[in-house]
């Protein structure tokens, strides 16, 4: 049995010993077993976190971009010497096999990486006689004490790719609520962030309940809040800390889908979904739920899915040769059997039940195997909302012109994929979609980081996205500084338009 470790926050620099009384169970989704202890942090604790990093914020802020880069370098060589046991961490707090696990960490170099571009992505603009004689600058500065609220499902490309890097390379701090059921790997980041030189209190990590986190919204010393997670949350979030004058980014729900039309390639388009759809378990806002397949192609297309996803292997995340490893915990397992069973009671056909699935070795593990229903029609609910888990559902229509509105009258739009061949229907797709990051025969539509995560709709709530040039504008606000300087005659007039130099 692994050993049971009980975390600490950690604030100004160091570990501390938590004074609540209430904590809670994490689990190796892998066995089942108690991993850690994880602490429902006390309100003058998140008060603390805070004062530690608006503390540190006039120095950090202050520090040079090239020597805030120069420490993100060092991360990102640690992140690389310390790739197979921050995989491993991942893996075992959340249940990704081991190839999804390191692409999480990937994820956070990867934002790294793109933080590190600060020194060009911070210049501001210029121009010299905007009005005769009127110079004009605009500068970009770091907004102050930041929060980011973290969800279990990425532990570490969200809080270290998505949040921390382009955050701290601004000049600001920041104070991470991480998610209680999956915390290790952002402690673990934050301790190699001290060895590559970064100073106490730039980042501040507690795990707490929403109570706690509640703080954040309305603080007066938060300037900014970053969240991930679902769309109540988030709207709520995003309605509170913004009402409290706070700039917000809440990244939410989807129930992405995929456009199937008649003329796709059936095996490789079948592979394409099923990475989409069951890689993470099924646990990410970018998986592809949903298929709306021209009738044409469906019968063959379902029959394909089916036979490609009964060959998956399900087993333990550290495994090396698992393509399908556990969901988080046996909560969220139950939520999604409860999802299956909807299902079934609403008239959907179950082509494939992974309900009943055992690891032999890991009995207790939180297991489910690739389950698929076709003929979801439109009312049913497991076909329009989110149920986070290893679950495709198959729409069929007529044609492209139906399919494409049957996927823009989901009220969310993160992702959206057509699968043809036709350059026509690719491009009218992609012109039409409300999807904010769209496939063409792509199955998970993410860009790389020097792009933003654009959802729409109720997949997103604020106005500038994370990561690309729209996490440094996020992370900044503007400043603009107009400058006359006056010859011998005209220091000697005291002739000043009304609008000085603005006309």
């Amino acid at each position: 049995m692994s050993e049971v470790k009980k975390l600490k926050p950690y604030i100004n620099g160091e570990f501390v010993e938590s004074k609540t009384s209430k904590y809670s169970d994490a689990y190796d989704p892998s066995t089942g077993e108690i991993i850690a202890q994880v602490p429902c942090c006390t309100p003058d604790e998140v008060e603390k976190a805070v004062a530690s990093a608006k503390a540190a914020f006039p120095g950090w802020s202050s520090t040079p971009v090239t020597k805030r880069v120069q420490i993100l370098f060092k991360m990102r060589e640690l992140i690389v010497a310390h790739m197979d046991e921050l995989t491993y961490l991942v893996a075992q707090e959340n249940g990704k096999n081991w190839a999804e696990a390191q692409g999480d960490v990937l994820k956070a170099k990867e934002g790294t990486e793109q933080a590190i571009s600060a020194t060009s992505l911070m210049m501001g603009d210029s121009l010299m006689d905007a009005s005769r004689g009127y110079d004009t600058v605009l500068y970009r500065e770091p907004l102050g004490v930041c929060a980011g609220i973290i969800p279990f499902n990425f532990p570490s490309m969200i809080p270290m790719g998505w949040m921390t890097p382009i955050c701290i390379a601004c000049g600001n701090t920041i104070v991470l609520k991480a998610a209680t059921f999956t915390p290790q790997s952002a402690l673990r980041f934050v301790e190699l962030y001290k060895e590559a030189g970064l100073p106490d209190g730039v980042i501040n990590i507690v795990t707490c309940s929403r109570h706690e986190a509640e703080i954040l919204l309305t603080h007066p010393d938060i300037k900014a809040i970053t969240f991930v997670g679902s769309t109540e949350v988030g709207l709520h979030i995003y309605s509170t800390a913004a009402a409290a004058g706070k700039r917000v980014q809440a990244l939410c729900e989807a129930k992405n889908h995929a456009l199937v039309l008649n003329d796709a390639p059936v095996e490789r388009t079948a592979a394409g979904i099923i990475n989409a759809a069951y890689g993470c378990a099924g646990e990410r806002c970018m998986a592809l739920p949903v298929i709306v397949a021209q009738e044409g192609i469906a019968d063959k297309l379902v029959a394909e899915i089916a036979k490609q996803a009964k060959e998956i292997k399900i087993g333990p995340a550290y495994d090396k040769s698992t393509k399908l490893g556990p969901v988080v915990n046996e909560a969220h397992r139950q939520s999604i059997l409860n999802w299956i069973q909807k299902g079934i009671d609403e008239g959907a056909e179950l082509v494939l039940d992974g309900r009943n699935v055992t690891v032999e070795g890991f009995e207790e593990g939180f297991y489910l195997g690739a389950t698929i229903f076709d003929h979801v029609k439109p009312g049913m609910t497991i076909g329009d909302r989110e149920i986070f888990g290893p679950v495709l559902c198959v729409k069929r229509v007529k044609t492209f012109e139906e399919g494409l509105a049957v996927m823009n009258n989901n009220p969310y739009a993160n992702g959206s994929v057509i699968f043809t061949q036709n350059g026509h229907y690719a491009r009218e797709f992609v012109r039409h979609t409300d999807g904010g990051m769209v496939g063409v025969n792509v199955g998970i539509p993410v860009p790389v980081g020097y792009f933003p995560f654009a959802g729409h709709k109720k997949s997103f709530f604020g106005d500038l996205h994370c990561l690309g040039k729209d996490g440094f504008r996020f992370f900044t606000e503007s400043k603009v500084v107009t400058t006359r300087w006056f010859d011998e005659e005209e220091s000697k007039s005291t002739n000043v338009s009304t609008w000085d130099g603005t006309i």
